[in-house]
């Protein structure tokens, strides 16, 4: 393992080198080369400076993924403060004490979150950014104000001529032990912990990267930042790692539904792909099955003699629905669907499943497609050892530990938790269950924390039926709970298909019934569902879209 070098180094090398490329685009909107990133960095350091932050402070962003805000937090990082990214999607209440908790000085907002947040809530706060251009929405302090309405002019005293390459600022050299980001879990156990992350973790994921990534996405290569940048999945793999590459990211800016990703695949055609299950398996239903679920193909996938052609001529469809140009999507964040991929194994789509958590900055498993073993999410990763708590990995599910480089310092503020999650002998504790076989590759049965004791204390992990459920007819999200020693099934129906079909309520209670039975067909007698309830609104999820299980349990 060669030494760590410095992280902000990594990041002024890149945008030197990659000086007149494009580095982050708004999608349908503004891009900024790398000098513009540059120069709005060096703007944001007078700013900090002169408003009397410094190294070690907090600053806390909360707003959609955007140029701006990629770079206002390589300018936090870069001035050697720690960046607090708040999810935008949690509540103005979460947020308020996300802020107050981690005892930022400053926060960026975007356009919505600004319009929702209450000052009088956060009182320790010193100044509120807009992201979008930089400007105050509050001061609560004179050198602020000064900062600001004189940032220009101090630029200008300071570049006389032109910002060019060798003006890019020092920026600050920090030890691979020292806090980097507080990164606040959304958890679906209901509470935020704010996750310390060091430098060396984040290295460490780009190191990852650049083993496995590197010769497959040079400088220049488009990627599309999908996931919000305030978790750690898309922080580490939509914009870290790219941008010390010298890519060129797209942020998707507005609320990325099927149709504008869609069409942003189509138009970028990233170079690579990352996702999570639910983006993928709504491209599929919606764009491929449709075409491929009638006699005709079913009956020429079933015939020897062009089954083969028959698959390669799907795949190709498939891939052409991502942009056609990717050298894999990886998939993580949340239980992939079994059925969407054994389709998408079974026609040899360039796909593999990661594995990973906040705790290690994220990643913990990976395997490239080509060495994908379908059903698993990879093998320990390098910097990282993963080992099973069972008597025997193989064959009984035991807690997923992850141990080395990427885990985290532990939770801020909260010694307790972390001497919950992080042993005596440095081993982080996933609280996720899971086998092991032979080779190394991890297989996960489901969260401890949501596993169900059946009547006779057979372990029961919800997930596993919750993924056949929801195959079964009408189904587009389910949940299984536990009343007394019943299984319930909670169903959010997919009301477009069933109004397009003309289905009633009571017809959906009947499909409802007659898929209960099927599935029950299916089950051990302890995992047997003794109803469905149709559950109208969509479940509560958490940013990684996954359900937020505790909201449901007791209802």
């Amino acid at each position: 393992m060669e030494q760590i070098p410095s992280f902000n180094s990594l990041i002024q090398k890149s945008i030197i080198d990659n000086w007149n490329r494009d580095a982050l685009t708004d999608f349908k909107g503004e891009t900024l080369q790398y000098h513009d990133v540059a120069r709005k960095i060096e703007k944001l350091h007078i700013m900090f400076e002169s408003s009397g932050v410094v190294k070690g402070d907090k600053i806390a962003l909360a707003g959609r993924n955007s140029a701006n805000w990629a770079v206002a937090f390589l300018a936090t990082l870069t001035y050697g403060c720690i960046a607090v990214p708040i999810l935008h999607e949690f509540t103005p209440d979460q947020m308020h004490n996300i802020v107050n908790h981690s005892e930022a000085r400053l926060l960026f907002v975007g356009d919505v979150v600004a319009t929702q947040i209450d000052a009088t809530k956060m009182p320790a706060l010193e100044g509120i950014i807009y992201i979008p251009d930089y400007s105050l929405v509050l001061s609560r302090t004179d050198k602020l104000t000064y900062a600001r309405e004189h940032l220009n002019e101090m630029f200008g005293r300071k570049f006389p001529k032109f910002f060019r390459k060798e003006h890019v600022g020092y920026y600050v050299d920090k030890n691979p032990e020292e806090l980097a980001l507080i990164n606040y879990t959304s958890g679906t156990t209901g509470f935020s912990k704010g996750v310390m992350l060091p430098y060396r973790a984040l290295w460490s994921n780009v190191y990852f990267a650049e083993q496995v990534l590197g010769t497959h996405l040079n400088a220049g290569d488009n990627i599309i930042s999908i996931l919000p940048m305030a978790h750690m999945y898309g922080m580490s793999f939509e914009f870290i790692f790219e941008f010390i590459k010298g890519c060129h990211i797209y942020y998707l800016t507005r609320i990325p539904s099927p149709a504008i990703i869609a069409q942003a695949f189509s138009e970028v055609k990233p170079k690579v792909i990352i996702s999570v299950p639910l983006v993928i398996e709504k491209i599929i239903r919606k764009k491929v099955f449709p075409k491929i679920q009638n006699n005709r193909m079913r009956m020429l996938l079933h015939m020897p003699v062009v089954a083969k052609k028959v698959r390669e001529k799907i795949c190709e469809q498939v891939s052409n629905a991502f942009g056609g140009d990717f050298y894999e999507v990886i998939i993580g964040g949340a239980a992939f669907n079994q059925e969407i991929e054994q389709f998408m194994h079974r026609i040899g789509f360039k796909y593999t499943v990661g594995y990973g958590a906040t705790e290690c900055a994220p990643i913990i498993c990976y395997s490239d497609y080509k060495d994908y073993v379908p059903g698993s999410c990879g093998r320990s990763v390098v910097n990282m050892k993963v080992k099973i708590d069972s008597a025997d990995p193989e064959h009984i599910p035991g807690e997923i530990l992850a141990k080395g480089l990427n885990v985290m310092l532990g939770y801020y503020k909260n010694e307790e938790a972390t001497r919950q999650t992080i042993d005596a002998d440095g081993w982080y504790h996933t609280g996720d269950l899971g086998t092991m076989d032979a080779d190394g590759n991890v297989f996960i049965k489901g969260r401890s924390k949501n596993m169900l004791l059946g009547a006779s204390g057979q372990n029961i992990y919800p997930e596993e039926i919750e993924d056949k459920l929801n195959s079964l007819a009408l189904v587009s999200e389910s949940l299984v709970i536990q009343e007394g020693d019943k299984l319930i099934g909670l169903v959010h129906p997919d009301y477009d298909e069933a109004q397009n079909m003309g289905f009633t309520n009571e017809d959906l209670e009947n499909i409802m019934e007659q898929n209960r039975n099927e599935l029950n067909q299916s089950q051990p007698a302890y995992c047997k569902l003794a109803a469905i309830r149709i559950h109208e609104e969509e479940f509560e999820k958490t940013p990684k879209k996954s359900i937020k299980r505790y909201l449901y349990q007791n209802n």
